[in-house]
């Protein structure tokens, strides 16, 4: 039986180990890509630290990576409307079985299975490192924004962590006419990375005027939308206090923590919300692959290195410690 390389995330102890594993084969419905680009995200690095743990995997053990592009090297039967050779994209989950590289195996590896229903197309001029990440740094925040949030042109609008999916969010903000775009963040390094996103202010949360400075860029009304993708209880309270009639905060960072109202009554009064968000739908990704080919969504600057898939464990790593502040790092088999 063919072997592989796959980077396989053991639960019990939340090692991950570079192994040689059976190269699988595709069932009835399913393809089998041979990866040529996966995406290291912080959900990765939380899962070897604890933060979370799979609810539908049936083992101790899965190969990560939930950020996968590459090109379909078998069919199942049953399969239509696909080829051999096709470049595709797979969407992050899969219905029933949860999300790829947490509840079932992902793109750490020299291969990966697919349902079809689950491939999109990848254009030609697209690399496979830029389309890797949108099914989730990119698609999860445009989701954020288009479906949960219902951001208009002309709101008012702060993201807080401005890591890869904050990052993306500044971007896509901007893109869809918010205005102010506000990005906080603890991190000068990340605050520059909001700049450079095309972000009107930056802002660290610690800074004494912040909510002065929010105030007067709102004219007094307050945040439409507020963002939290950093996944931390005080972004979001501080979200709160700053947000506006009916202004709205999305929960998109993963914390594993209460979360706290800090004042009622204004909640009650003007109307305001809190909404989690997870993910992304298909549509999503047709849009923003559409957007990037042409020349609308820029992501030449969220690939902030490659590695061979053999230094998985390096790269979570380095993800871990943000050695570099990275955006996204992509292994490559």
């Amino acid at each position: 039986m063919a072997e592989m390389l796959a980077a396989r995330l053991h639960i019990p102890s939340r090692k991950v180990r570079m192994e040689e594993v059976p190269v699988p084969e595709p069932g009835f419905g399913q393809a089998r890509v041979k990866v040529r680009a996966a995406g290291v995200c912080l959900s990765d690095v939380h899962l070897t630290d604890g933060t979370l743990t799979p609810k539908l995997l049936s083992s101790d053990a899965v190969t990560l990576g939930h950020e996968v592009s590459g090109v379909i090297d078998a069919l199942g039967a049953g399969v239509t409307g696909w080829a051999v050779g096709d470049r595709v994209v797979l969407q992050a989950g899969e219905p029933d079985r949860g999300t790829r590289g947490v509840d079932f195996d992902g793109g750490y590896a020299e291969y990966a299975l697919a349902s079809a229903r689950s491939l999109v197309p990848v254009p030609a001029g697209l690399p496979f490192e830029q389309a890797c990440i949108i099914p989730d740094a990119v698609s999860t925040p445009w989701a954020a924004i288009t479906a949960t949030a219902a951001v208009r042109p002309g709101e008012a609008v702060a993201v807080w962590g401005v890591g890869g999916l904050g990052a993306h969010a500044v971007q896509l903000l901007r893109l869809i006419g918010a205005a102010p775009v506000i990005a906080v963040d603890p991190l000068p390094a990340a605050r520059l990375r909001g700049i450079d996103a095309g972000a009107d202010a930056v802002l660290d949360p610690a800074d004494p005027r912040l909510r002065d400075i929010v105030s007067a860029m709102t004219g007094g009304l307050g945040l439409d939308a507020a963002f939290d993708f950093a996944g931390v209880a005080h972004a979001r309270e501080q979200a709160m206090l700053l947000l506006g009639q009916g202004g709205r905060l999305i929960v998109a960072g993963l914390a594993n923590e209460p979360l706290t109202v800090p004042n009622d009554i204004a909640l009650a009064y003007f109307g305001q919300s809190v909404r989690g968000h997870y993910g992304s739908h298909p549509d999503h990704l047709h849009q923003l692959i559409g957007l990037a080919m042409r020349g609308r969504l820029d992501l030449t600057g969220s690939i902030s290195d490659v590695l061979p898939l053999a230094e998985a464990p390096v790269a979570v790593d380095r993800l871990a410690r943000k050695e570099g502040d990275p955006v996204r790092l992509i292994l490559r088999p």
